[in-house]
């Protein structure tokens, strides 16, 4: 069952709903055997390269790539820096904290949040400044511009000068009675400071957090709190000025964000983050089915079950492949083509905990129990 908090008077509390309970009640996947993987086909050549160690990853994890810097933390607290080619540590450093969210950076500040709803900001592997927030935070600090943007869970959107802490606005927006304890989407687009605002995604003057546009992408439903959660979830598809999204468990879609309007949509049960290249944009529904959907209009173009019930990480697009991890700590390439198995990768054994990167031609995956694999082409 989901587990939630009622809002009602205490709101300062913030109603939490975990996506992955309303997913495993929706489909059903840990009463499902997992489809079977056959022999490994072996078709892309690639080793590991190096791999390290941080504490277990329980919060949603962002890594930051910043050339061939990627910086990561685990729930301990620890933030730290590795280059990309070696796994080598290039700054490690403790918040004093479990952490919710993070990491956020723009390769000279890194920014998380802690569990005690304190926003720690860090300047070559040294913390600059702390602030204390109002509500809990599950989506990574933006840092850009020399500025700290943050995205809270009770729709706050809140942003900090990065050299001195200095609160410049905050906005809110009203909340609603339940929220996804998982990443939302909070990134910049040119002048324009983009966040998912339940089920829209918002484009803001970054200087003031005027709205600039505003673009529904799904609308709440259903009788009660649960049936009618709508939220947009971590990980987007951008070319150019368009960014496609998904809300959870209802639709995945594009936006033009120069004109602030949807251009497609289509229904999607899924809980996971989009990747895309320049003609198709990739997806995972709930029960672990991968979909490409054309770029253009949204017409499916492909369908592969051939990881269901699986629990994948959202997807990566890295060369020919789609890359995404399991609950197993496998590491699967498909064919952007048509989703056929590529190659498999194998890590400790834990569920692959977040999106894979790249970084310096190396595929950085995180698992579950804190391990960090670098994967370089043979």
């Amino acid at each position: 069952m989901a587990k939630y908090f009622s809002v009602g008077s205490l709101r300062p509390l913030l109603a939490v709903v975990l996506a992955a309970a309303l997913s495993a009640c929706s489909s059903g996947p840990d009463q499902i055997k997992p489809a079977e993987l056959g022999a490994n086909p072996a078709l892309l050549g690639v080793r590991t390269a190096w791999n390290s160690k941080i504490a277990p990853v329980d919060f949603p994890l962002q890594i930051k790539v910043d050339g061939a810097a990627v910086t990561l933390a685990g729930a301990d607290g620890v933030v730290q820096s590795l280059n990309a080619r070696t796994g080598v540590s290039l700054w490690r450093v403790s918040v004093g904290a479990p952490i919710s969210a993070g990491v956020g950076s723009d390769g000279r500040f890194a920014a998380v949040v802690t569990r005690a709803n304190e926003l720690v900001v860090l300047e070559a592997g040294q913390i600059l400044w702390r602030a204390r927030l109002p509500a809990q935070v599950f989506t990574a600090p933006l840092v850009a511009g020399e500025r700290v943007f943050v995205l809270a869970a009770d729709r706050g959107v809140t942003a900090f000068d990065a050299r001195s802490g200095r609160k410049l606005w905050q906005q809110q927006r009203p909340g609603e009675a339940l929220v996804l304890r998982q990443a939302g989407i909070l990134m910049p687009m040119g002048n324009t400071l983009v966040a998912g605002l339940a089920g829209h995604l918002v484009g803001m003057n970054p200087l003031n957090g005027n709205v600039v546009w505003d673009a529904a992408l799904a609308s709440p439903r259903g009788t009660n709190d649960i049936e009618r959660l709508v939220d947009l979830v971590g990980g987007v598809s951008r070319q150019g000025d368009e960014v496609c999204a998904r809300a959870f468990q209802s639709a995945v879609g594009c936006i033009d964000t120069q004109r602030g309007s949807v251009i497609w949509k289509r229904p999607a049960v899924g809980n996971m983050g989009l990747q895309g290249d320049e003609s198709q944009v990739y997806g995972v529904e709930s029960d672990g089915t991968l979909l490409a959907w054309r770029r253009s209009d949204g017409e499916p173009v492909w369908t592969s079950e051939r990881l269901r019930y699986r629990t994948l990480s959202a997807p990566l697009v890295l060369g020919r492949s789609v890359v995404l991890g399991d609950a197993t700590g496998l590491v699967h390439f498909v064919s952007r083509t048509d989703g056929s198995l590529l190659t498999r990768l194998s890590t400790d054994g834990s569920a692959i905990a977040v999106t894979p990167v790249v970084a310096a031609d190396t595929l950085v995956v995180v698992t579950r129990n804190g391990g960090v694999y670098g994967f370089q082409p043979e």
